[in-house]
């Protein structure tokens, strides 16, 4: 299984932070994870708040666990609650199912790993991943 590479992560959470900036959002947490939910590369600007780091962290490990990005595991929610629960118990709460947790596809189709921004709007960070990762050349996987 092929995956993002360390590089890959910074310059991915260097742009989403950009996106960040020039949309005007309130502090950010960046969380890139590998394909196998091992963390990469993790930044919080100034003044992001306490748990920040967990919320990008559950939203990335989120996508990666049920292999969908967060928009889609939210709209299941909404139908199959039990079952996302369910999921979120099991992964010991690491698993935060609302927009802001995307994919991370080669060109390929082949998921490399999965990025998760906490800070501001769920719909914002949501905006701020698919932003990193297409300066990476990679494809996002919101699961809209």
């Amino acid at each position: 299984m092929a995956n993002i590479t360390c590089e890959q992560s910074q310059k991915l959470a260097e742009m989403a932070l950009a996106k960040g900036h020039e949309m005007g959002l309130k502090p950010l947490c960046v969380c890139v994870l590998d394909s196998r939910a091992s963390l990469r590369f993790c930044i919080n600007q100034d003044g992001t708040s306490i748990d920040r780091h967990r919320i990008a962290h559950g939203k990335a490990n989120a996508a990666l666990s049920l292999g969908m990005g967060t928009r889609a595991i939210g709209n299941r929610a909404e139908i199959q609650a039990y079952f996302v629960d369910a999921v979120g118990r099991m992964a010991g709460g690491d698993f935060i199912p609302v927009p802001g947790g995307v994919l991370i596809k080669d060109s390929s189709g082949e998921v490399i790993g999965a990025v998760g921004v906490s800070g501001d709007t769920s719909d914002n960070d949501e905006q701020t991943c698919i932003a990193g990762i297409e300066a990476i050349g990679m494809i996002a996987d919101t699961g809209a």
